[in-house]
């Protein structure tokens, strides 16, 4: 409970002739209580009652979160409340929405004014602006556990996002004339011949026999693995058992914010070492043939003991995820492919496994999603479904030509 000023004080003279003075209020506990004050002359007093009424509202405005601008609340949430119980990378993210997406429309104004309709603005502004509804709808996320928060500790008394829904996604999309597409639509994979094209470009080699582009290979361990980025990174040679054809994912590695003593980003990156994305990241995954080769060319490129990376960067590191990415990149531009992200090959990987692969007898070879969802590291296979599986429609044709009604 916060504390209150009941009134600016009361004024009297005692029969002895001095001036006695009381200001009341409430405690942190609601309980009623009084300031005492006295003086030989009345005006003496009433500059010391005005003095304590100062400093008393001063103090409230320190201590009560509703006077504070929104930006240097959130910022002391983000602080002490999520940076101990998420992850770095996570944090950082929630960092970047609240630098970007909203402290510029409502950082500067008092948590206790901001009202439904200032946060339905900023919704707006973000699609009149051509932002990505997934950047707003984090915007608005984040959004929602701050005030949640506050409500919940009895910092304001009313939380402004009960009555805010995020924008409907087709209606966010339509005022900026897109087109809303299925989420399984939007999955980008690799066709074969972008495969092809990638392939020859990465394996290219110098008039020496020298490669052009250093632990190509690791691109196509991926193809075949399903593996993330930071998991690939991740892998040490110990953690190879060709015997088997299983390789054991134990690691992640990430690019983080280094911060001061007092959180701040200091505008340095650093790679950090750890565990997966999730539990059930912690997975054996099993080798093909390809997978395997891929696996033996990285070790003979470079090969620096069973307890170094598989994929070590010039100074026998684990290599940063990002140079992997712009290595991508390079390989992508040169050979004229259109850029998708890393992650495509993760899609391109579940895609093929879930619609199949034509064998030479012409039957379908194909997964469920449950075996390809604990391949990926999934915890649902919705997810997998959802967000990793690119439509076929086109295994649709014909099949209706013997349903005649």
């Amino acid at each position: 409970m916060r504390r209150e000023l009941l009134d600016n004080g009361n004024i009297w003279q005692k029969a002895d002739g001095r001036w006695i003075g009381t200001v009341r209020y409430k405690d942190e506990f609601g309980e009623t209580q009084r300031k005492n004050f006295s003086a030989k002359k009345k005006k003496d007093l009433q500059v010391k009652i005005n003095k304590y009424v100062e400093d008393f509202n001063n103090q409230l405005k320190e201590s009560d979160e509703t006077w504070k601008p929104l930006k240097d609340s959130m910022k002391n949430w983000l602080q002490v409340y999520k940076y101990p119980e998420v992850e770095h990378t996570t944090y950082d993210r929630y960092e970047c929405t609240a630098e970007h997406q909203i402290y510029p429309y409502i950082g500067s104004k008092p948590v206790g004014d901001v009202t439904s309709a200032d946060i339905k603005k900023l919704l707006s502004a973000h699609m009149n602006q051509g932002l990505a509804y997934t950047t707003s709808k984090k915007a608005y996320q984040l959004l929602k556990m701050y005030f949640k928060h506050l409500y919940t500790e009895d910092a304001i008394d009313c939380n402004p996002m009960e009555m805010v829904d995020m924008i409907k996604k087709a209606n966010y999309l339509a005022a900026q004339g897109k087109e809303n597409k299925a989420q399984c639509d939007l999955v980008t994979i690799f066709t074969e011949e972008e495969i092809e094209k990638i392939r020859a470009e990465a394996f290219k080699k110098f008039d020496n026999g020298k490669p052009v582009y250093q632990q190509s290979a690791a691109y196509f361990l991926m193809l075949n693995t399903g593996l993330r980025g930071g998991e690939v990174c991740g892998i040490k040679n110990s953690d190879i058992d060709l015997e088997n054809r299983v390789v054991h994912i134990r690691r992640g590695v990430k690019e983080i914010h280094v911060r001061e003593e007092d959180l701040e980003y200091n505008g340095r990156l650093e790679v950090r070492v750890g565990k997966p994305k999730s539990s059930t990241s912690m997975r054996d995954i099993p080798l093909n043939d390809t997978a395997i080769e891929m696996i033996k060319s990285l070790q003979e490129e470079v090969y620096l003991g069973e307890d170094a990376p598989l994929i070590p960067d010039e100074n026998g590191n684990f290599t940063n995820p990002r140079n992997m990415r712009n290595r991508f990149y390079r390989i992508l531009k040169a050979a004229g492919v259109e850029r998708k992200g890393l992650h495509s090959l993760r899609h391109t990987f579940a895609t093929n496994l879930i619609n199949g692969v034509k064998q030479p007898d012409g039957t379908i070879k194909s997964l469920t999603l449950k075996q390809v969802a604990d391949l990926l590291g999934h915890t649902t296979s919705e997810i997998t479904e959802m967000y990793y599986v690119k439509r076929d429609n086109s295994r649709l044709s014909g099949i209706t030509d013997n349903f005649n009604f």
